[in-house]
């Protein structure tokens, strides 16, 4: 167990390196001189100052040979330096570290809701395979995969503007337990619950095939007991390797998300950094959202030998 964990460790670790240096690329040979940019859009005649723009390139490290600013960028984020915004002048582990939290709470409860509504009603839509229960269970399944988040926030918005008097609409961030996260916190969960119950009906119509689950029914097991004893552990296995394609959905929807119901986390702090063209803001949250993803992966690669222990023995796979 452990030399497979070191293994999928030794395979992390340049593959974190490999997105470092595509999203640095992307960002190095993007859509024009950053600097330029924001000057553009300054009041006056500033931007055509090519002595000062030079400057501050110089000053920002800009000027620099790509390879060299990739390596100064790797070594002051090895020291936990992501650099200041080329915008406001504030440090971008300051402006994060305030986002940061608010989208991963966000994260973690979608997860969570999710788990806790996806599961049992996939299992249920298994159990009962080609019912008329299944077949309603399979088809919002269907129907919430169809409605991206930036479908469905302004859409349920507008309806309860129609509905909600002005002051109690669920605008901003108050907090965990605050009633204003229960609308996002839904549309971030739609299309995850969909993935999650398809992934877990399809996984119990094939565990409900083998023979201890016909055995466990023979000897006059509950129902009940049949389904969380026998079934629902070999249905998680596969369930839980759709975590990182979950993580994907959850930072992408986010930023819809934060932006039409106004959270201050990473989803609006991106959308920001991109339309005022801050570069070191830009690649720190795509670094963020590339890592989470991929540290959601090497869970899943630990995770599921824990599950299904035939993954780390070879014996046990030729059984």
């Amino acid at each position: 167990m452990i030399a497979y964990i070191l293994r999928r460790l030794l395979l992390w670790v340049p593959s974190v390196m490999l997105v470092m240096l595509g999203v640095y690329a992307l960002a190095f040979y993007g859509a024009g001189d950053p600097i330029k940019l924001i000057f553009l859009r300054a009041p006056g005649d500033v931007a055509y100052d090519p002595v000062k723009i030079e400057a501050i390139r110089e000053q920002a490290g800009l000027n620099e040979p790509f390879l060299v600013q990739f390596g100064t960028y790797l070594l002051n984020l090895v020291q936990g330096n992501f650099g200041n915004s080329l915008f406001s002048g504030r440090s971008v582990w300051a402006m994060i570290s305030a986002a940061a939290p608010v989208s991963l709470l966000l994260g973690l409860m979608a997860m969570i809701v999710t788990a806790l509504v996806a599961i049992p009603l996939g299992m249920i839509a298994g159990m009962n395979q080609n019912s008329r229960l299944d077949y309603t269970i399979l088809g919002t399944a269907v129907t919430l995969w169809a409605i991206p988040a930036y479908v469905a926030g302004p859409l349920l918005m507008v309806m309860l503007l129609a509905i909600l008097p002005k002051g109690a609409m669920p605008y901003g961030w108050g907090g965990l337990f605050s009633v204003k996260i229960i609308l996002p916190l839904i549309v971030l969960s739609f299309q995850p619950i969909a993935l999650i119950i398809r992934q877990t009906r399809a996984a119990v119509i094939d565990v409900m095939t083998e023979d201890f689950v016909r055995t466990a029914r023979a000897k006059g097991v509950p129902e009940r007991v049949v389904a969380l004893r026998h079934i629902l552990r070999p249905v998680l296995t596969p369930v839980v390797t759709q975590l990182g394609l979950i993580m994907i959905t959850i930072v992408n929807g986010a930023i819809f998300v934060e932006l039409v119901f106004g959270l201050p986390g990473l989803g609006r702090l991106t959308v920001q950094a991109l339309i005022n063209s801050d570069y070191p803001v830009i690649l720190a949250v795509t670094l963020i959202g590339s890592f989470l993803v991929m540290a959601s992966n090497l869970l899943v690669d630990i995770l599921y030998p824990l599950l299904d222990p035939r993954a780390t023995d070879p014996k046990a796979s030729r059984v």
